[in-house]
């Protein structure tokens, strides 16, 4: 299906199409999963929840991807890692030291 497929198009009963799955979208999947277990965004469930070693093991899974894809990625999926690593490991800082 195109990307351009209404929800209302699909017969009733089928999956909602999801969005191109690219470098970028996976890696903001992961920011995001981070930033829930940071406690700075309600899980997909509404709660508000800290897992430090849970946010340990994202940036550690990020810090991977850029690692291994060195040289492979255009400028902005690098600076998008770049960026995203520097910010979420500050923010780890922060809330690790007031917990």
């Amino acid at each position: 299906m195109s990307d351009e497929t209404d929800q209302e198009d699909l017969p009733p009963g089928s999956p909602p199409e999801l969005p191109t799955l690219d470098f970028s979208t996976f890696v903001l999947s992961i920011i995001g999963s981070a930033y829930v277990h940071l406690g700075d965004a309600p899980s997909p469930e509404g709660d508000e929840e800290r897992n430090l070693i849970l946010a340990h093991q994202d940036i550690d899974l990020l810090t991977l991807l850029q690692e291994k894809t060195k040289g492979n990625l255009t400028g902005d999926e690098e600076r998008l890692l770049e960026t995203a690593l520097y910010d979420l490991r500050m923010r780890y800082l922060e809330v690790s030291k007031r917990s």
